[in-house]
């Protein structure tokens, strides 16, 4: 395995990452540099799908390391520099398996999700070639590639496998919105509750380092091995939102989410206390957080508008690109929004508005989750709208993340129908503040946003002059029935249980009401969707023939809840342009 540590002699398709990509495309992301920080392996589309490259920091080649036809969805180089852990999403679907190959591109092999699995949440451990994983949130794994073994570290439903050490297992317990970290002793069986959240690790002295979400708004936390909480970094009004630590511990990288959804980065030394900002930063919101094993170098994904995901890394020299390209000319940088629901509530926004005078045809985009957050990065479909003189208003309804506990949890069961009222809350602060035409304003969204957009439509029929369902739930009833158990298990909390609630979920549900929806509608739906299954999509297609309401099918037979090849995604903004133009022009 050593003499595997930083061979980089690929030979397979070089490919200059200047090389200008098509607007379509998501750019580069998922960093993963090698072990001495020399290297930098990633995800990109410059090709037909996500596939892993390898670059040479400061290099601007970059060389394909192929796993195979299928889109991969994440890579991560292992701590000893032999192996990249890549995740694999068959036929472009949710369901995941991980694949192994040496950096030079040999020795390919599948190590988890076989058959009808779901593996998640991998993790090299430091120092050591063991992988961390999950399947299907009932099982956690040790994969040691050295011996070519997988152990079951744990089992139980709605378990994930965070970190190990020699005698503990760190685990992640329960559904969306009511998770907690316990460190398990392997010995006894025993769990120790760490922390409310979802994110922690292992220091080298035995210490928790996790993302509490104890509070209103998330912090980073060390709990020490006698069970001494410290608090290493959290503010008043802006949430932590990812933390990652060198393998020595001396060094803590937290990302932090601010001004209604920009990216900050903070350097803090966890020895005498220090900290520093990455500053300035490439672009407006980053993601991916990744030291190299040695601590030299951290790697991060960062996106703005009109600017593709790139890839960067940060050393003490500064931060250069590894994979990236600045904004394109011309593009529109939004405005945010800030306005009074109905009952008063704080909600906000992400406006990109055309050259000229309102009011304007206008769009209304909802993001999924709903625990997600709209934030300024990168959309083409934006930024094309807008050159055709279409207004996008892009909400952070109630339920989005971001914005603290209060606000996240604030559509959880019954108070849905609160978050369905801020669509319309939406539209009148468009309207009354002179940026939207209220004869042509039209509403879409992807996954839960698909759902809000059928739900808009549904409830307030006079409201929209079209809409675009993106793999949105339909039907409570079917989408519990049809999706995947771990899904369904895990959404209980958010949405409500399809049993005890079933009267709750059905009134919800726009397919109750699909009789009221007028607006021509297009649907879109990846064929191999199994988180929100197709069904989804049929009823209301069916619905709609039936009574004779505009409306237009797009299915992708080779994708799942993402659009993940550049084709399918070129396909989808040509025609998603074509229908809303022609509705709204």
């Amino acid at each position: 395995m050593t003499g595997q540590l930083n061979r980089i002699d690929v030979t397979v398709l070089p490919l200059s990452w200047t090389k200008p990509l098509p607007p379509e495309a998501g750019g580069s992301w998922s960093p993963a540099p090698s072990p001495d920080g020399t290297h930098c392996a990633y995800l990109s589309d410059r090709g037909s799908r996500p596939q892993v490259w390898v670059q040479p920091v400061g290099a601007e080649l970059a060389f394909l390391v192929d796993t195979g036809p299928e889109p991969v969805t994440a890579v991560q180089w292992s701590t000893g520099g032999g192996w990249l852990a890549c995740q694999l999403a068959p036929g472009g679907g949710p369901r995941h398996e991980i694949w192994l190959i040496r950096p030079d591109g040999s020795e390919l092999h599948q190590v988890a999700g076989f058959g009808t699995d779901d593996a998640d949440n991998m993790r090299w451990l430091p120092g050591r070639s063991l992988l961390a994983l999950t399947e299907n949130l009932t099982t956690a794994l040790l994969i040691d590639p050295v011996h070519d073994t997988r152990s079951v570290v744990a089992k139980g439903s709605l378990i994930s496998l965070l970190d190990m050490s020699a005698t503990h297992a760190l685990l992640r317990l329960g559904p969306r919105g009511d998770r907690q970290v316990v460190t398990r002793d392997l010995a006894t069986g025993a769990d120790t509750v760490m922390a409310l959240g979802e994110q922690a690790i292992f220091a080298p002295d035995g210490s928790v380092y996790a993302r509490s979400e104890a509070g209103e708004f998330p912090a980073l936390i060390r709990v020490a091995p006698d069970g001494g909480v410290t608090v290493v970094a959290a503010a008043a009004r802006a949430e932590v939102e990812a933390f990652t630590l060198t393998a020595d511990a001396a060094t803590a990288a937290v990302l932090w989410n601010v001004r209604g959804g920009e990216s900050e980065i903070e350097l803090i030394d966890l020895r005498d206390g220090t900290r520093r900002r990455v500053e300035p930063l490439p672009a407006a919101v980053a993601s991916d957080l990744t030291w190299s094993f040695d601590g030299s170098g951290l790697a991060f994904t960062a996106e703005g508008p009109g600017q593709p995901h790139g890839v960067w890394l940060h050393s003490f020299d500064g931060t250069r690109a590894v994979s990236a390209a600045g904004p394109a000319p011309g593009s529109v940088h939004p405005t945010l929004e800030v306005f009074a629901a109905h009952d008063g509530l704080e909600l906000s926004g992400w406006l990109f508005r055309p050259a000229g005078d309102g009011p304007h045809p206008t769009v209304l985009w909802f993001h999924g989750g709903p625990e997600a957050q709209e934030r300024p990065g990168h959309s083409p479909l934006f930024q094309s709208l807008v050159d055709r003189g279409i207004a996008v208003f892009a909400p952070n309804v109630r339920g989005s993340s971001g914005f603290g506990k209060s606000f996240v949890n604030a559509d959880n069961g019954v108070l849905r129908y609160a978050g369905i009222e801020d669509v319309r809350s939406c539209v009148r602060h468009l309207v009354a503040t002179g940026v939207a035409d209220e004869s042509r304003i039209g509403c879409m969204g992807r996954s839960y946003g698909g759902y809000l957009t059928l739900a808009a439509l549904t409830r307030f029929p006079d409201l929209f002059a079209v809409g675009i369902d993106v793999c949105g739930m339909s039907n409570f009833s079917t989408f519990y029935q049809h999706t995947e158990p771990w899904i369904a298990a895990a959404a209980v909390s958010k949405y409500g249980d399809p049993v005890t609630d079933a009267a709750l979920l059905a009134d919800l549900s726009p397919m109750t009401r699909i009789d009221r929806l007028q607006a021509p509608l297009m649907i879109v739906h990846g064929e191999n969707d199994s988180n929100v299954p197709l069904i989804e999509a049929e009823q209301v297609v069916a619905a709609l023939t039936e009574r004779g309401i505009p409306h237009r099918y797009l299915l992708f037979p080779d994708e799942g809840h993402q659009l993940l090849h550049s084709s399918s995604r070129a396909e989808y903004l040509h025609e998603t342009l074509d229908w809303l133009t022609e509705h709204l022009r």
